[in-house]
């Protein structure tokens, strides 16, 4: 596997691309081994082309597509993910609870392969967001899901885009997890994501058990994975957060997550030679 490309690099390594780049019909102008704007909107062309994440670098899953090979996966950022790293982005929660879910949360994620850095951070924000304790919850009534003298969460029994089809379903179907599941058809799309057919609709209690929440939250934000992903790259957490919970609830916890989580963990950085005096580009 070769190094990780991006704006602002030169070398031998960048005049390959350039030229792959070219002999694909995505010109980047001069063949100079400078990866400059050219360079990068040619990048960003073949990426958007092949529907990759358009982000103008080329890591392991861009440089298998320029090269002809099978899929691979994303650089595996799970490795480094730690108490210690988790405790600095959540600053209130006791260090048991994280250590006691933090595995099955990194498992999960492993399972559907989000396992680079914005997926990982997206993941772990989301907990946050949902709830700091870092434990799977049941949401609780409240004036957006119960009307006044209501039965709890009735609000939601008739909610048709959710799958509702009347009490009870509102109250059985309410949020439930890491990342608050909720509506009966989310239930079953979700349950049968992850390998439980019908059980996840039939026990929606189970969405609440640590195991399958995490699971839960791995394959929810799996289904979303290419807008969440394009959220992050332009910076937008607000609009990464509304793919989630389709409004701003938590939405300051979770910037503050990702931010912190996003400074702590280093992105993969190599850079290519130098030109050498004569001219000429140094060997790889």
């Amino acid at each position: 596997m070769g190094p990780v490309l991006r704006r602002g690099m030169q070398g031998v390594e960048v005049e390959g691309l350039q030229q792959t780049l070219a002999g694909r019909g995505f010109r980047p102008g001069a063949i100079d081994g400078r990866f400059g704007p050219g360079t990068e909107a040619a990048l960003i062309a073949f990426q958007r082309a092949h529907g990759l994440l358009p982000d103008g670098i080329v890591g392991p899953v861009t440089r298998a597509k320029l090269e002809g090979d099978g899929a691979v996966l994303p650089t595996d950022v799970t490795g480094r993910i730690d108490l210690e790293l988790v405790s600095a982005m959540f600053p209130y929660t006791r260090l048991d609870s994280i250590a006691r879910h933090l595995p099955v949360v990194l498992v999960a994620l492993r399972q559907l392969a989000l396992v680079d850095k914005p997926m990982v951070l997206m993941a772990l924000a989301t907990i946050r967001a949902e709830t700091e304790t870092f434990e799977p919850v049941d949401e609780l009534p409240s004036r957006f899901n119960t009307s006044p003298g209501g039965h709890a969460f009735d609000l939601y029994d008739q909610r048709a885009d959710l799958g509702n089809r009347g009490r009870p379903d509102g109250d059985r179907y309410k949020g439930r997890g890491f990342v608050q599941l909720t509506g009966r058809a989310n239930y079953r799309r979700i349950g049968q994501m992850i390998g439980l057919a019908d059980l996840l609709e039939r026990n929606p209690e189970r969405a609440a058990l640590p195991g399958e929440a995490a699971r839960v939250l791995a394959a929810f934000l799996a289904s979303r994975r290419r807008p969440i992903k394009e959220a992050l790259l332009e910076g937008d957490l607000g609009r990464a957060r509304r793919l989630v919970n389709g409004g701003r609830h938590g939405l300051d916890r979770f910037s503050e997550a990702y931010r912190i989580g996003d400074a702590l963990v280093q992105d993969e950085v190599w850079r290519c030679p130098a030109p050498a005096a004569s001219g000429a580009y140094a060997a790889a």
